[in-house]
Parts: C-alpha cells; sequence; structure tokens
C-alpha cells in the first residue's frame, strides 16, 4: 500500500469519526426530546452502532479495499475527538433547533388540515343533523295529520273482524308470554 492510499485512508476515517460524533450527539439529543421508553433505547443504540459500524467499513473499504491498520483507529479516535472538542454543542443547538422547527412545522400542517378539512365537515354534519331532525319533526306533523286519523278510522272499521277473530286476546297472550320469559331471563332473584 503506498503512502498516498494511507493518507487517504487516514482523513477518510478522520470524516468516518466526525460524522459517527454527528450521528451520536443527534441521536442522543433527539432520544432526550421524544423519551423513548427505556427498552427501547438499548434497540436504538444497537442499531446506531450497527449502522456506525457499516459506515466505517464502507469508507474503509472505499479507501483501502478493507486493510485494517493502526492509523485506521488512531483516524476514528483522532476524528471523533476533535468533533466532541470543537463541533459538539453546536450539533446539539442545530438538532434542537431543528426539532423545533419541525414541530412548529407540524403543528402548521395539522391547524391546517384541520381549518381545510375537520371543520367543515363538522359544519356539514350539523347542517345535516339540524336538516335531517327537520324532516323528521314535519313527518311526525304530517303523521299526526294524516296518518293518525286514517289509523283510528282503519282500527273502527276492522274492529268488527278483530273482534270476531279475537286478534286482541291473541296479542295480549302473546305480550304476556314475552313478559314471562323476559322476567325469567333478566330479573334479579
Amino acid at each position: 500500500m503506498n503512502l498516498q492510499t494511507q493518507w487517504m485512508t487516514l482523513l477518510w476515517m478522520l470524516f468516518s469519526g466526525g460524522m459517527m460524533g454527528i450521528a451520536f450527539d443527534s441521536y442522543r439529543v433527539i432520544s432526550g426530546e421524544l423519551r423513548f421508553p427505556r427498552w427501547s433505547v438499548h434497540v436504538l443504540d444497537l442499531f446506531y452502532w450497527i449502522a456506525a459500524a457499516l459506515f466505517v467499513f464502507r469508507n474503509l473499504y472505499h479507501s483501502n479495499q478493507g486493510e485494517l491498520r493502526f492509523y485506521v483507529f488512531l483516524g476514528l479516535f483522532i476524528g471523533i475527538w476533535i468533533y466532541f472538542l470543537f463541533l459538539s454543542v453546536i450539533t446539539e443547538r442545530f438538532v434542537v433547533m431543528l426539532m423545533k422547527v419541525t414541530k412548529r412545522i407540524y403543528a402548521v400542517i395539522v391547524r391546517i388540515i384541520q381549518l381545510l378539512l375537520i371543520v367543515p365537515i363538522r359544519w356539514l354534519l350539523k347542517v345535516i343533523r339540524i336538516l335531517l331532525s327537520f324532516v323528521w319533526i314535519m313527518l311526525m306533523f304530517i303523521g299526526r295529520i294524516t296518518i293518525l286519523p286514517i289509523w283510528k278510522l282503519l282500527t273502527w272499521m276492522t274492529s268488527p273482524i278483530r273482534k270476531r277473530l279475537r286478534i286482541g286476546e291473541r296479542l295480549r297472550f302473546i305480550q304476556q308470554w314475552a313478559i314471562r320469559i323476559w322476567q325469567r331471563w333478566f330479573s334479579k332473584n
């Protein structure tokens, strides 16, 4: 391996160490803001380290076909150290600001959806309910005016037939039978 490849590998490992630091700080701030359950933190840590290992291996393979040397670990350590020395606070502030902006955008989107969809649908449902209640009241009024007299006329006209067939007695028998079954099954003893 020539000297240029070694320097390129060292620079890639410095870059990888810095990117690992950025990813770690971002993950730490986001998990603190979103308050993940305790059991999920361990799973997310495992995902972070798997992703970091894959990222470092990809960069190592890109720079020197995956050969591990001492300067690879030195480059990672120095990259992480430089990052935490100079850029950690900036990254944390940036991620917090980005989360605030994201929350505000989310609140605005929710408010827009509420104003454009939910409020008109609620108004439409209220109008439909009012119209249906008006129609129901009109039907009840028309029914009392027209159907009730017709019903009374029909019952008066069919009363001789009903007396002859004893429909009233049969209906009372069925009613009493239903009441006894209801009491047997659902009454408290």
